[in-house]
């Protein structure tokens, strides 16, 4: 069991992160929230977000990559982002 990889998983849905992108989500319901991390500073050894662009988009791959996108917006650190994509995401996926 303990060689099992779980995934990493905030307020029962998924992240996924491929350099400076995260994506909030699953890819088998109908929305996903990407954040993108655009700048960072370093803290000790740690380098941290300090501005980040989120947005909620459909996941359908027979639109173009701007059509997706539902709603956007930025924030000045990691936390708020994924918050504000978490209720994005809750409130896009019961409209759904």
């Amino acid at each position: 069991m303990a060689n099992e990889k779980l995934p990493l998983v905030y307020k029962g849905h998924p992240l996924r992160r491929k350099d400076n992108l995260v994506y909030y989500g699953s890819m088998a319901e109908k929305y996903i929230v990407m954040l993108q991390i655009l700048n960072t500073k370093k803290v000790s050894d740690l380098d941290v977000a300090t501005r980040v662009a989120v947005q909620l988009q459909l996941t359908d791959p027979d639109l173009k990559s701007r059509d997706r996108v539902v709603k956007k917006s930025e924030k000045e650190d990691l936390f708020s982002a994924i918050d504000l994509g978490s209720t994005w995401l809750d409130r896009a996926l019961s409209k759904s």
